[in-house]
């Protein structure tokens, strides 16, 4: 029996927030490509195929299959004016039940950073959780030194809640990363980031 597909689409201001296709391994592959220096800095290292076509398709495949078990959002950041792919951001370990939360993750092209796009995604995405996928939690986390990630965060919301230790693999060493959640319904008030 084939299960349904589900679409995701969550128009912004001046994007669109959907799915990678398969059409988009050019656009995905040139953007990590020309960004290499700007993006490894703060992510896990990449697999010696990470900008193959192969690679990509397991993400196609991947992505769509979270969907459909409703543990991920993962979506191409797409301007509305041209098309032109931005980045990506991923509400990624949906956990239902009790916890109904859910892990944010992003990144932004080089040449793209700095302009606003990734507050728009967060603050489209989040409203997302909280509206469409019922969440109650949308957890973030980067790298004590991410100046700019953490800025967004805060800018979006997010309120410091401490360091997690040895919390991911960055540049192949365990990294500690200081924590931020937005919660739906918050009643915090502002906190300092240690």
């Amino acid at each position: 029996m084939l299960r349904a597909r589900k679409k995701v689409r969550i128009v912004t201001e001046r994007m669109v927030l959907r799915l990678p296709q398969h059409g988009d391994y050019r656009n995905w592959a040139n953007l990590r490509s020309e960004s290499v220096e700007f993006l490894t800095p703060w992510e896990p290292v990449w697999a010696s195929d990470h900008l193959t076509r192969k690679s990509f398709t397991n993400r196609v495949y991947w992505a769509q299959r979270s969907v459909n078990a409703g543990n991920a959002v993962p979506v191409f950041m797409v301007r509305r004016d041209d098309d032109a792919l931005l980045g990506a951001i991923t509400l990624d370990n949906i956990r239902r039940g009790p916890s109904q939360a859910g892990t944010l993750g992003y990144w932004v092209g080089k040449r793209f950073a700095r302009q606003g796009y990734m507050r728009e995604a967060i603050g489209a995405l989040v409203h997302y959780a909280f509206t469409t996928l019922d969440l109650s939690r949308v957890e973030a986390a980067c790298l004590p030194e991410n100046e700019a990630s953490r800025g967004v965060l805060e800018k979006s919301g997010f309120k410091y809640e401490g360091v997690a230790q040895s919390y991911l693999q960055i540049g192949g060493r365990w990294r500690n990363h200081v924590l931020y959640a937005n919660l739906r319904a918050d009643r915090r008030g502002k906190t300092d980031a240690g």
